[in-house]
């Protein structure tokens, strides 16, 4: 069931709401930038997401096809939530950060499905052959 979320980076200067579905799946991957944040993302549309403070604190980061902006908080670091256009998602996209999601409860976080992506390979449909250290 689809809920707005409340979520912060670690100094809270970077302050966001976004309406996410945590039971439809979550998604992890091992493409190199999330493989070095061990970024755990929930997808949203960007008229679910509204970003309360903080545009000021966010750099941004963006390598290979610069589809992504990888968004991060200058103060403390933390990658709150990505955001992005890939033709082959559905277009403009945003990604939350589950760990950054303060009103979450711990019996929501394990019960999310999680859906692996081989990022590393380009091989984004299918799963990485080890998933464990995601």
């Amino acid at each position: 069931m689809s809920r707005v979320y409340h979520g912060s980076c670690h100094c809270g200067a970077v302050r966001f709401e976004a309406e996410l579905d945590l039971a439809s799946g979550t998604g992890r991957c091992n493409c190199s930038i999330c493989r070095k944040l061990r970024f755990w993302g929930a997808m949203a549309k960007p008229d679910t997401f509204r970003l309360i403070s903080g545009e000021d604190a966010l750099a941004d980061y963006q390598f290979n096809t610069q589809s992504t902006h990888n968004l991060f908080c200058r103060h403390c670091g933390v990658h709150s939530f990505h955001r992005g256009y890939v033709e082959q998602i559905g277009g403009a996209f945003l990604s939350a950060n589950l760990a950054c999601l303060d009103d979450a409860s711990d019996e929501e976080w394990a019960a999310a499905p999680v859906r692996y992506s081989d990022g590393r390979d380009n091989n984004w449909w299918n799963a990485p052959a080890i998933t464990s250290y995601l």
